[in-house]
């Protein structure tokens, strides 16, 4: 296994979960549930996050292959988006998602965008591109980085009282510089790929 790869894949999902910023939202989500189905919830939406990131490693490059899209060219789009979710982050911009009565938390919002949204689901596509040897690193470091996010959302009550509300926000700006830097490093990664492929011609 990658140790390396692992690592750049573990901390990408896990600053993008975001499980100290979103403690909060998920406290207003589950408001007036009772310890247990509160922690079913989060289990449910735990395993269907990680399933769902698992899935698109897998079919991701398939999809792009079938839509004639470069590697490169995700590199440089997935990377944009990660820096505006970033800046997002360091902003205090992100939005509270919308509750309906009748949706099941658990999938969405709470699995569906909070802990999986478009920017992981791209980020796990463009780590896994290194060779086939890549998945079994990416894949570990998903389950890793989902593994210790289930733990602090368990933890979420306890985490809201001892960061604070201010403590959220200054975990998220935290995570959202870290994130902008990884966004930065595909990006140009990307941009670097693109212009090698252009070669001297592409400069004519």
């Amino acid at each position: 296994m990658d140790t390396s790869l692992f690592v750049r894949t573990f901390v990408a999902v896990f600053v993008l979960a975001d499980a100290l910023g979103n403690a909060p939202i998920f406290l207003v989500l589950t408001k007036g549930m009772e310890t247990t189905d509160r922690n079913r919830v989060i289990d449910r939406a735990a395993l269907i996050a990680t399933g769902v990131l698992i899935t698109f490693t897998f079919v991701g490059q398939p999809i792009l292959n079938y839509l004639h899209i470069s590697m490169a060219s995700l590199e440089v789009a997935g990377g944009l988006l990660l820096l505006l979710i970033a800046l997002d982050m360091l902003n205090g911009k992100l939005d509270t998602p919308i509750v309906e009565q009748d949706r099941d938390i658990a999938i969405t919002p709470l699995a569906l965008p909070l802990l999986a949204g478009p920017g992981t689901l791209t980020t796990v596509m463009l780590l896994v591109s290194d060779g086939s040897l890549a998945y079994v690193s990416v894949v570990a470091g998903i389950i890793a980085a989902m593994g210790v996010t289930w733990f602090i959302m368990r933890q979420s009550t306890f985490v809201d009282r001892w960061i604070g509300a201010e403590g959220a926000i200054i975990a998220t700006k935290l995570l959202g510089f870290l994130l902008a830097a990884l966004a930065i490093e595909i990006g140009i990664g990307g941009l670097k790929e693109l212009l090698l492929a252009s070669g001297p011609m592409g400069w004519a």
